[in-house]
Formats: structure tokens, sequence, C-alpha cells
């Protein structure tokens, strides 16, 4: 799963689970309403003011139908640049979808999914009123995931919460406890096809080293995991290794083979810039390396 794809990363995951979706973000409506008798997903794409106006990162409104009412949860998430946030425009697109589903309550609802700390909050509401008459309220679900701790989701049974363990707050000695307590949620909540998909979801927001998946699999079988679960880590951690591997042995022989036409074109070159090219690790940077020096 690359991390470029975080978009459409998080989409996926509240399209695969739209229920537990609404059971964590706003348990409050099964609570009254009783169970979901229906899901979809609607218009995922809010009307612009102005065709230069910039898209959402993440637009996704989902109608839930219960037996005698109808909300939309309309999920907007913020990766790394808060400042683009606006709640004015939220407002302006929250009244489209009330206008559009005028039988729904719509609940706006932000995810903020950056993992750093805040120095001034964002702005959660808005209010303009004179004397005891209110003219407007506006406010929204905020969510800031790193502004959750971890460990105190550990025995909650929402694979959306387990998923997203590594995108909380913990400690550097909670880390593989943390990791370990999405792999065993996951794997107990969901289906064996959905765990295959976003345990890799798990492995890229959490940057797991081929070291840790060594560990994990000891901590799974210390603490009695599925066995298939401990296996399926175990294998993991040796195919990520062989395509290590691999990719390091390819390195290698285009960085020989760059040092041998180096010679072939200039004759012998010196050890400093053999050594330059050894230290190139990556095979796009090493190909610019020579585009830039040699070409």
């Amino acid at each position: 799963m690359p991390q470029q794809s975080h978009d459409h990363n998080f989409k996926n995951l509240f399209l695969d689970f739209p229920k537990e979706s609404l059971a964590w973000l706003f348990p409050q409506a099964q609570a009254s309403w009783g169970p979901v008798r229906h899901a979809e997903f609607v218009r995922q794409e809010p009307k612009k003011r102005k065709l230069s106006d910039p898209s959402l990162v993440l637009d996704l409104p989902i109608l839930f139908t219960f037996d005698d009412h109808q909300l939309l949860l309309w999920l907007v998430e913020f990766q790394e640049d808060k400042a683009v946030f606006s709640i004015y425009k939220l407002l302006r697109y929250t009244t489209d979808l009330m206008e559009a589903y005028p039988k729904a309550v719509v609940i706006p609802t932000v995810l903020f999914t950056d993992q750093k700390k805040w120095r001034k909050p964002t702005l959660q509401q808005l209010e303009t009123k004179l004397n005891d008459r209110l003219f407007l309220h506006f406010e929204y679900l905020f969510f800031k995931l790193f502004d959750f701790k971890a460990r105190e989701y550990y025995n909650v049974d929402n694979p959306v919460v387990k998923i997203l363990l590594p995108k909380m707050s913990y400690e550097e000695n909670e880390r593989i406890e943390v990791i370990r307590r999405a792999y065993v949620g996951l794997y107990q909540l969901a289906s064996t096809a959905l765990f295959n998909k976003y345990v890799d979801f798990i492995d890229v927001y959490a940057k797991i080293s081929p070291e840790e998946q060594d560990t994990l699999y000891q901590e799974i079988i210390e603490h009695q995991e599925t066995a298939m679960l401990a296996h399926y880590i175990r294998e993991k951690g040796k195919q990520e290794g062989k395509q290590e591997g691999l990719l390091q042995g390819m390195l290698q022989t285009s960085k020989a083979n760059i040092i041998e036409v180096l010679e072939l074109r200039f004759g012998k070159i010196s050890e400093d810039i053999i050594q330059q090219i050894q230290q190139v690790n990556d095979p796009d940077k090493l190909k610019i390396y020579y585009e830039k020096r040699y070409s």
C-alpha cells in the first residue's frame, strides 16, 4: 500500500466499514434510533462556488437509514496542513447537503490525521446572536487522531478503531503493544479478505521495520494469540525481507554497471567517485546522480 495514496486509503476504510465508522464517530445515532437498516454512499464532491475552488481532501457522505430516521454522516479528512481548513467553507457545504437531503440529519465530521501537536486549535463552532435571540449556531464533529491515547482504545471492539490505533498517540515503549493490538483486533473483528487488505494499512502508517515484524511475531506467540495470525506475520516479514534483499541486489548490480560504463567512457575513475556511487541507496537518485554528472 503506497504512502502517497493516503486519501484513497482512508476513503476505502470508511467504504468498507460504514456502520463501524458510525458506531465510533457518532454512537448516539444508534443509541437513539436503533440499528442501521441501510447504508449508502452518495455524491462524493460538494458543488463548487467557483471552478477554481480546491477540492476537499476527503469528501465522503454516507446516508444511513433507520426505521424512522435518516442520518447523513459527512466525512471530511485533513492530512498535514490544518491551515487549509475553513469552518466557513464547511458550513456552506453543509447547507448544500441539507438542501439536497432535507429528510436527513446532516452531521459534518472532520477528521484530522496529522501526527503532530498543534500550537493553536482550529475553530470548532460559529455563532451569531443578539441578546437572547440566536440567529445561527454551527458546529461539527471534531476528531484529531493524534489527541487520542491508543491505550484507552485497546478494548474497543471496532475494526476501524483497531486499524487507526497506530495513528493515535502513544509512548515509544508502547509501540510494539499498540501495533500488536491493532493486528490482533483487526484479525478478530474483520473478515479474512478485509484483514489482508488493512494489515497493510497498519504497516504503512506505523512504518513497521523487518526487525519489528520479528518482535511482533514473538509478542503474539507469548500472548497466546491465534497461531494463524502469528504464522501470517512471520511469513509476511520473510516475504518483505526477500523483497528488500532483491531490491538491494538489483541496486548493487546497477552501481556496478554504472562504474563499468564510466570506466569504459572515461578510463579509470577515482575511489572518491566510486564511494559516492556506492553511498546512493535509492534507484531513482542513482539514475539522477548519473545523468547529472555524466550524461
